[in-house]
Parts: structure tokens; sequence; C-alpha cells
């Protein structure tokens, strides 16, 4: 069974954490992922760098531009994920844009991810409209497309993305960019309130989400918290990335770790 189904069956707190691949550095990337996976995350987003991404603010932006400056690309990015599943069997869900995909060449980057052991996709910038193939080849492939819906999505949408993705969803918990502040409680708790009672499948919450009471708060209402911006503010000050990762999730996670 696809490792994101499998992991979604059950309601418990979970931590995704966002990593940039190819940030600081290409060869961290495989140790981040596993020191997240060592410190309680319980999934892990793999962002693909892209020179005009809409959905990041500026501290992943510049993470992006630092990671194609290390030459970072999908081929290696897949390559990388072949080096994360010769130790680890955590769910992995890659994230970017539709361009650089389709220059790659959809079906065969779907099928690559397929066979490198990448579990889920999300692509913030292809409207389910335009996702009809997209989707076929995600289903051929059991690969989950994570598809997103927003604060200004209508109800009935919110049922009929959540029906397309099957298995899981991404909430934007405020109309804008990654690493901004969080939405205000009570905007927030009857958003997600709105998607529960539409979502056919579970939903994961991210954008603004920075310490362990953003986490506790999330995931009584949702089904997992996705952070990014906040982890590699942290790695910005610091020079030990895979050790910003270890007590970083450590410390948002239950703490048993």
């Amino acid at each position: 069974m696809n490792r994101i189904k499998h992991i979604f069956q059950t309601r418990s707190e979970k931590v995704i954490p966002f990593i940039t691949a190819g940030y600081p550095s290409k060869k961290d990337t495989v140790n981040l992922v596993l020191a997240a996976e060592e410190s309680g995350a319980a999934m892990v987003e793999l962002g693909m760098p892209f020179s005009d991404p809409l959905a990041d603010g500026p501290v992943i932006q510049e993470a992006s531009q630092i990671a194609i400056n290390n030459g970072v690309n999908i081929a290696g990015i897949i390559a990388t994920v072949k080096e994360i599943r010769k130790s680890s069997q955590i769910p992995l869900a890659l994230m970017g844009y539709i361009n650089p995909l389709l220059k790659y060449g959809l079906e065969e980057f779907i099928q690559d991810c397929s066979a490198a052991g990448v579990d889920g996709l999300i692509l913030p910038d292809l409207p389910p409209e335009e996702a009809e193939e997209y989707l076929t080849l995600c289903k051929s492939e059991d690969l989950c497309p994570i598809l997103l819906v927003a604060p200004n999505t209508p109800g009935e949408r919110i049922q009929e993305i959540s029906k397309a993705a099957n298995v899981l969803i991404y909430c934007v918990s405020i109309l804008g960019i990654t690493g901004g502040k969080g939405a205000a409680q009570q905007e927030l708790e009857n958003y997600l309130k709105r998607v529960e009672a539409y979502s056919s499948c579970p939903f994961v919450v991210g954008f603004g989400i920075k310490n362990r009471a953003d986490v506790v708060r999330i995931n009584q209402m949702a089904h997992g918290a996705v952070i990014g911006s906040a982890i590699i503010e942290e790695m910005r000050k610091k020079k030990n990335s895979v050790a910003v990762m270890k007590s970083y999730i450590s410390k948002i996670t239950k703490g048993n770790h």
C-alpha cells in the first residue's frame, strides 16, 4: 500500500517537515530526511527548487535559489529519493511546479518517481480542471496527488477536490505565501470545520506553523501539520543543518525522541 495512504488510515498527531532538496547543500538532503524521521516526523515534503515559485515566501525562495545554484535538478532529486529508500520507509511527497515537469516529460516523471519510492506529489500551480492526465498517471503508478484547497475554496469545490485527490488534501491556512503569519484562530477553526464537513479524505495544514503549540492546535482540527519556513530560518542561523532538524522536530513533536 502507498505509504501516505497507510499513515493516514489512523488519526494521530503528525508533523510533516518541508525540506528544500539541495539546501543548504546537495549532500545534506538525505541526512535531513533521516534526521527528521528519527526525531518524530510522520512524513517529509521535499521541495523541488524552481526559479519562479508561486506559493513560496522569501525564506523558501532563497533556499530554492541556493539549491539551484548548487546544481539541483529533477533527476538529482529522484536519485536522492532512491538513496533515502536504502535506509528509510518514511512517506515522501515531492512539491514543485508544473513547468519543469512538462519539460522533463510528465509521464516519465511520474513513472520515475514511482520507481524511486516517491509516495505523493504536490503541484500548487496545477488547477484540478487541467489535471486530468496528471491524476490518471498518478493513479496508474500508485502515487498520491495531494491537491490544494484555500480559505476561499467553496464547499462543493472542496468536495470535488478531495474526491479527485482521494487520499490526502493540503489546506493552505492563509491566502498568501509561506512563512507568513498564521491565520487568526477563529478564522482557521471555521475554515477547517468547513474542510472537515466537505472533504471525503484526510487533510493536512501548512503555512504559518512554527512551534509545538501550533502543531497541537492544527492536529486537533486536521490530520497533520506541515512546517517549512520556520525550520529553514533556523538552518540559516546555524552551521549544522542536520542538528537543527533533529532539535527542531524533537521540540515540536511530542518531545519523546
